[in-house]
């Protein structure tokens, strides 16, 4: 295709890198107006260190039992207490971060692609395309994002790829939607134009001037979603369809706290005030 009056590469290329000088400086601009991504930010950078310390250091192996009587409280040993098993919750807990950093990260990775190209081919190509994926998108909506989850646990088990893909699937709606939205407002901006009318083929379109403009958004959704799947997760295990034990898991860790406080609310106090 013959490139069109008065549009030359050169104009093509500067066009672009004055599109794309401010593309970071827009993404954080973003995520700092945003409380809940800014939230979701320092929560990402403390409970990172937290599992960056736990891979070179814990106060006790989390799975070595009998290291004192059961449900504990704490002490100088022991800071958090021990749980059912004589186990040191302090270690239980910072081996915890790694998975759920794992599942966070591992879920967003699935998301964003899965999401990315969702979205790029929709509001790119829009037409009768557009029309079948928004049906899709919306008929997800629809469904309730716990039983879906539960369900494709139950049938495919509970590895930590599996619950990652569960999890996952409840959420790369967002990111479709977010994306779409992007491509479409992208796509008739004068960059995007000036390519077109270059003779610039739809896939260097999309992947070198509309997704990387759109990575401010798409940065912010996705530090928004790490925490939501780390809840999710935790939920899982909280009703015991989370990482299978002994690995350590936030969600388990809760549930048995929540059995001992049902069965008997004052037992670890009393023990304490026996220990004095």
């Amino acid at each position: 295709m013959a490139t069109a009056p008065g549009i030359t590469e050169k104009y093509i290329e500067e066009t672009l890198a004055h599109e794309q000088t401010s593309l970071w400086g827009d993404a954080w601009r973003r995520l700092r107006r945003n409380r809940l991504a800014l939230v979701s930010t320092v929560f990402l950078t403390l409970l990172t260190l937290v599992a960056i310390i736990a891979q070179f250091w814990t106060p006790y192996s989390y799975y070595a039992q009998g290291l004192g009587p059961i449900y504990q409280s704490p002490t100088a040993q022991h800071w958090l207490g021990l749980d059912q098993s004589g186990r040191d919750i302090l270690s239980r807990l910072m081996l915890g971060a790694q998975v759920s950093l794992k599942v966070g990260i591992g879920t967003q990775l699935v998301v964003i692609v899965v999401g990315v190209i969702v979205g790029l081919v929709a509001g790119f190509y829009r037409g009768f395309l557009d029309t079948i994926i928004s049906t899709v998108i919306n008929i997800f909506y629809g469904i309730p994002d716990l039983l879906v989850a539960l369900t494709l646990v139950l049938l495919l088990g509970r590895s930590l790829a599996i619950i990652i893909f569960a999890i996952a699937f409840t959420q790369w709606m967002n990111m479709a939607r977010l994306v779409r939205g992007q491509t479409l407002a992208l796509r008739e901006r004068e960059f995007v134009e000036a390519a077109r009318s270059g003779g610039a083929k739809a896939s260097k379109i999309i992947f070198r001037h509309i997704l990387p403009n759109a990575l401010g958004p798409l940065i912010v959704q996705a530090t928004i979603g790490i925490p939501m799947a780390i809840l999710f997760e935790a939920f899982l295990s909280f009703l015991g369809l989370g990482v299978p034990p002994p690995t350590p898991s936030w969600g388990a860790m809760a549930a048995d706290g929540f059995h001992a406080i049902r069965i008997s609310p004052t037992s670890s106090w009393r023990r304490r005030s026996r220990s004095r």
